[in-house]
């Protein structure tokens, strides 16, 4: 992994209490819960399919400026399924798809090659991301 320094972006969110988060206040949503299923507020897949339509939209509009001047066209659309493995452990399943007006076939094939290989959760490489989870410390929340 790089250094610390290299990192170009950063971000903090809390879920706790029923609600999301983020340090910066753009995103405060309600939460669904295991606990109180009559609640409502999002569900873990649907934060999963925003934050892939997110993230991909903002690396095919980046791809599409290289394409088109029509970037500001693109649309994506993500699905995400979880499910259960046998040993009680959730998978997820994120099906994305890439649309962007005028674009021929060629180019939108290269608009999402393109897209694709620049988030570190790409559908080709599982290896670009790290997930660390440890217990935080007394009284720290």
């Amino acid at each position: 992994m790089p250094d610390s320094s290299s990192w170009l972006h950063e971000a903090t969110a809390t879920a706790a209490g029923g609600h999301v988060r983020t340090d910066d206040g753009g995103l405060s949503t309600a939460l669904a819960s295991p606990l109180a299923p009559h609640c409502t507020g999002l569900t873990p897949e649907q934060l999963l399919a925003a934050a892939f339509a997110s993230c991909l939209h903002h690396a095919a509009v980046e791809a599409a400026g290289e394409i088109t001047d029509e970037a500001h066209t693109v649309q994506v659309t993500a699905e995400a399924r979880l499910g259960r493995d046998d040993d009680g452990r959730y998978r997820a399943d994120v099906h994305a798809s890439i649309s962007s007006a005028g674009l021929t076939r060629e180019q939108l094939a290269v608009l999402v090659e393109h897209a694709d290989r620049l988030w570190p959760f790409s559908s080709g490489d599982s290896t670009r991301h790290r997930l660390t989870v440890a217990a935080a410390e007394n009284g720290r929340h």
